[in-house]
């Protein structure tokens, strides 16, 4: 396959219909939107579940924040839950879906570490079972070997009659 110029003609796609394309960076970057809650989702795994403590710790606008937490909420990435009765206040928690991008955060703090803490990271992140601090790492679950770019490929999945069509895959030159 090789690399086609888009037709200038084509109306350009809208940032809201990102979460229609066949193409799941597209996809996820509608649900999680920007660097807000990126940092929003940073904080969750730091312990941080109540609106009060986010507004705090991220010197963000009200407005921003119950924004960002509407979205992770509407994307089932995080969900709402009572924690006093008088007045009513909540407290937020992540869901399954909200824990699996664990790793995701995960490999933006390992690489915000590697090249922007100066050798020195911020915040040390012990793994529990070994009582070791870690830098975690991406590793194929098949031979355990650290997966690097270089030694990876990207295809296409089969065309299915079921599934619409890949319209954004791997390129070659």
């Amino acid at each position: 396959m090789s690399l086609q110029r888009p037709n200038r003609k084509d109306p350009k796609v809208k940032w809201e219909e990102n979460n229609q394309q066949q193409c799941s960076v597209a996809q996820s970057s509608a649900a999680l939107g920007d660097r807000w809650s990126l940092l929003i989702l940073s904080d969750f795994f730091l312990g941080v579940r109540r609106f009060d403590d986010f507004h705090k710790r991220l010197g963000m606008s009200r407005t921003t924040l119950t924004n960002r937490l509407k979205q992770l909420e509407d994307h089932d990435v995080i969900k709402r839950l009572a924690y006093q009765k008088q007045p009513v206040r909540y407290e937020y928690r992540l869901t399954a879906k909200g824990r699996d991008l664990f790793p995701v955060i995960s490999a933006l703090v390992t690489w915000g570490d590697k090249y922007y803490a100066q050798g020195h990271p911020p915040i040390l992140r012990k793994h529990l079972p070994c009582g070791h601090d870690i830098q975690p790492v991406l590793s194929c679950p098949e031979c355990h070997e650290v997966i690097d770019v270089r030694a990876m490929e990207a295809r296409k999945r089969p065309d299915d009659a079921n599934l619409p069509p890949v319209k954004r895959g791997p390129v070659s030159y």
